[in-house]
C-alpha cells in the first residue's frame, strides 16, 4: 500500500517521536541504575565522614531543569550562598536540625567563590573548599589525588561529601566565561550544580564587575551561563535580583534560562536595596514571574524569611518551587526544621509561658562546637553535662566561678594552655574556612544575647579563629547565663522584661500589628523572644531608618533636591542612589559590622 506524501510525513513524525521517547526512557533507566549504585545515606549529618567509598567521578547522564531538580529530591528549602558564611560546618549545623527522613528537602550552597582566583590559585582552593584531605595524596597506583583530580580510591572529606553534604551547589562570581568554566570544572566532581552569582550588591562587586553589577550586560551573562551549560558535566544555575520594572525582570529571567540555567533563584529586592535600605522583598513580582515563565521552570524565591513559618508563606505567596534563607539562617540555623509540638520539647528547645519558643542559644552553640571538634579539628568533642533546665541541680555553677578566676592568670600561661586541645597548628587554623567563619557566626547567633551580656561580647571580640578552647570557655559562660536567665524567668515571669513593649508585663498579647512594609513593629512583635533564644535580627525599614537618622542623603543628592525643588529629582533614572550611613568607619571590627545587621556578609 502506497502512502500519500502528507500521510508519510505524519507517520515519519510518529516514528521520530517514538525513537525520542525510547531514547529518553533508556537514559532515565541508566540514570536510575547509576543513582542506585551511588545511593548515599540520608542520616543526619553526624554520620561517618568517610561513609562514601570514593570521590571518583561517576559517569551519569547530565540532567536539565525540572528533571535535574527532581533527581536531587525536589528540595523546598535552600540554604543561601553567603560570603564566608555558608561553609561546611554551618551547613552541617543547619542540616543537623532536620530529621533524616526530610534531609532531601534542603539543598545548600557554598559561600561565593571568586572564579578566577579559584581557577588559578591552589592556596585559594585549599582555603575555601575541602573535598579531599590534603594528605590523601596518592592512590594504590601512586597517582596523585587532588581536589580536582580524584582517583578511584580517593575518599571524600568535608565539602560535598556524598554521605553528609548533599545536595550541594557551588557558587562563583565571575565576568570571564573561560575563568568560570575552569573553576567550575575543578568543583564538578564534588557537587550537584554550579551557580553563577548575579545578585551581590556590594561595592566590591561593583569594583570587580560581578554579581548584580553584571545585570546591564545581558550578553555577557548569557555567555557565562551558556559556556557552563555546554561544557560542564553537571547543571548550571543562577541567582538574580529583580530589576526596576517587571518587564525588564522577565526579559532578564528569560535570558538566563535561554542560556541554559536549570534553576533560577530570584531575590525580590533591587540592587540598591541593601544595609539600612534593604526593605521588604517583592514577593508579588516573583509570583508574576512564575506565571510568565514556562511551567517547567524551576524557580527559587529569596527574601523576607525571618522564621520557619515564613518559608511556607513564601512558597504560597510566590508559587516558587523552593524558598531560600540567608540572614534568617545565620540568626537561627534551625529555621528549616519544624518546631516541636507543645509538650514534645527537648532540653534544647525552650517554650515560654505565653506558648512562644525557640531553640536556646547555648544548645545551638553546643552543636556548632561539636561539629567543629569532630570535622574541622578531627577530634572527639568534650564530654558535656545535660543542658540545664529549671529544677536541675545548680552546684555546677560554683565550678563556673572557679573557671572565671582563670581570667586573672598571666597571659603567657593562658596561651600555653589554650593550644593544647586546639588544632595542631596555626597554619591548619588559617587554612580552614570552618575556623575563619567562627567569630562572625557567633556574633550573628548571639546578637540579642551579647546586647545584654557585654562581657561575652568582649570575649568574642578578642577570640582567634580556630581557638576551640577559647570558644569552649565562651560556651561555658553562655550556658551559665542562660541557666540564670531561666531561673529568673521561672521566679518573675514577664516582670524580668519590664519596660519591653513586646516581652514585658505591659505588652498586649492580643494586639495585632500588621506587617505593611512601612514599619518593622509587626515583625518585631511576631518574632521577638527572650535573649536566650535564637531569633532573627530585624533591621528598621527604610522610612524608619531615615526618620532615626540611620540613613541620610549624600551631599550630591541634597544638592539635586535643592536645585529641583522637589523630591522627584533626587533619584536620577538609571543610576544608583547614593546614601551615607551615619557613623560608618572603615576600620570597624567584625562584631560592629554584624551588630549593624547590614548584609556585607551576604552574597546577594
Amino acid at each position: 500500500m502506497s502512502l500519500e506524501k502528507p500521510q508519510f510525513e505524519i507517520l515519519e513524525g510518529f516514528l521520530k517521536l517514538w525513537r525520542l521517547r525510547t531514547s529518553q526512557t533508556t537514559r532515565f533507566a541508566r540514570f536510575l541504575t547509576s543513582t542506585r549504585s551511588m545511593a548515599t545515606t540520608t542520616e543526619a549529618p553526624t554520620a561517618g565522614l568517610e561513609a562514601g567509598a570514593s570521590t571518583a567521578a561517576v559517569t551519569r547522564p547530565k540532567l536539565h531543569g525540572r528533571a535535574f531538580y527532581e533527581s536531587i529530591g525536589s528540595p523546598k528549602y535552600i540554604l543561601a550562598p553567603m560570603v564566608d558564611q555558608s561553609e561546611f560546618a554551618w551547613r552541617m549545623l543547619s542540616r543537623s536540625f532536620i530529621p533524616a527522613s526530610e534531609q532531601k528537602n534542603l539543598v545548600a550552597y557554598t559561600p561565593m567563590f571568586h572564579a578566577r582566583l579559584y581557577k588559578d590559585t591552589e592556596n585559594y582552593r585549599q582555603c575555601h573548599f575541602q573535598a579531599v584531605r590534603p594528605d590523601d595524596s596518592n592512590d594504590a597506583t601512586g597517582t596523585a589525588a587532588t581536589p580536582t583530580n580524584p582517583t578511584p580510591t580517593t575518599k571524600p572529606w568535608l565539602d560535598g561529601n556524598p554521605a553528609i553534604d548533599r545536595p550541594l551547589f557551588v557558587q562563583f562570581c565571575a565576568n570571564d566565561p573561560d575563568a568560570l568554566l575552569g573553576a567550575a570544572l575543578k568543583v564538578a566532581p564534588y557537587c550537584d550544580a554550579v551557580d553563577l552569582n548575579l545578585g551581590c550588591p556590594q561595592g566590591i562587586a561593583k569594583k570587580g564587575k560581578y554579581g548584580a553589577f553584571l545585570q546591564e550586560d545581558q550578553d555577557l551573562i548569557f555567555k557565562l551561563i551558556n559556556t557552563l551549560h555546554k561544557n560542564l558535566p553537571i547543571p548550571v544555575t543562577a541567582k538574580i535580583r529583580v530589576l526596576d520594572t517587571r518587564a525588564a525582570t522577565l526579559a532578564y529571567a528569560r535570558n538566563v534560562l535561554a542560556a541554559g540555567a536549570s534553576i533560577l533563584t530570584v531575590h525580590g529586592r533591587l540592587r540598591e536595596q541593601k544595609g539600612h535600605l534593604t526593605g521588604l522583598a517583592d514577593w508579588e513580582t516573583i509570583r508574576w514571574l512564575r506565571g510568565q515563565l514556562p511551567p517547567e521552570t524551576v524557580l527559587f524565591a529569596n527574601g523576607n524569611i525571618l522564621q520557619h513559618s515564613d518559608l511556607q508563606r513564601a512558597l504560597d505567596a510566590t508559587g516558587a518551587d523552593g524558598v531560600m534563607s540567608a540572614e534568617g539562617n545565620l540568626s537561627d540555623p534551625a529555621i528549616f526544621s519544624r518546631p516541636p509540638d507543645p509538650g514534645t520539647e527537648t532540653r534544647e528547645y525552650w517554650r515560654g509561658k505565653d506558648g512562644k519558643g525557640g531553640y536556646r542559644v547555648d544548645a545551638v552553640m553546643r552543636r556548632y562546637m561539636d561539629i567543629l571538634h569532630k570535622y574541622a579539628a578531627g577530634q572527639d568533642p568534650p564530654s558535656r553535662r545535660p543542658l540545664f533546665v529549671f529544677g536541675d541541680d545548680t552546684a555546677w555553677m560554683e565550678e563556673m566561678d572557679r573557671a572565671e578566676a582563670e581570667q586573672d592568670e598571666p597571659e603567657r600561661k593562658k596561651r600555653r594552655r589554650d593550644v593544647t586541645n586546639g588544632p595542631k597548628s596555626a597554619k591548619s587554623r588559617a587554612l580552614s574556612p570552618n575556623y575563619s567563619a567562627m567569630q562572625p557566626h557567633m556574633f550573628h547567633l548571639l546578637r540579642h544575647f551579647v546586647s545584654k551580656h557585654t562581657d561575652v561580647r568582649d570575649l568574642l571580640a578578642r577570640s582567634r579563629a580556630g581557638d576551640l578552647e577559647a570558644y569552649e570557655r565562651i560556651l561555658s559562660m553562655v550556658e551559665r547565663k542562660v541557666a540564670e536567665g531561666l531561673i529568673e524567668y521561672e521566679a518573675r515571669g514577664a516582670e524580668m522584661f519590664a519596660g519591653d513593649e513586646v516581652l514585658g508585663p505591659e505588652a498586649d498579647a492580643a494586639e495585632v500589628v500588621e506587617e505593611d512594609g512601612e514599619s518593622s513593629r509587626g515583625a518585631v512583635k511576631r518574632c521577638k523572644r527572650p535573649w536566650w533564644v535564637v531569633q532573627p535580627i530585624i533591621r528598621p525599614l527604610p522610612k524608619e531608618a531615615m526618620a532615626k537618622g540611620a540613613v541620610s542623603l549624600s551631599k550630591k543628592d541634597k544638592a539635586k533636591l535643592k536645585a529641583a525643588g522637589n523630591g522627584e529629582a533626587a533619584k536620577e533614572e538609571g543610576k544608583e542612589e547614593e546614601v551615607k550611613q551615619n557613623g560608618e568607619k572603615e576600620d570597624q571590627s567584625v562584631q560592629e559590622k554584624v551588630l549593624e545587621t547590614d548584609d556585607k556578609l551576604l552574597a546577594g
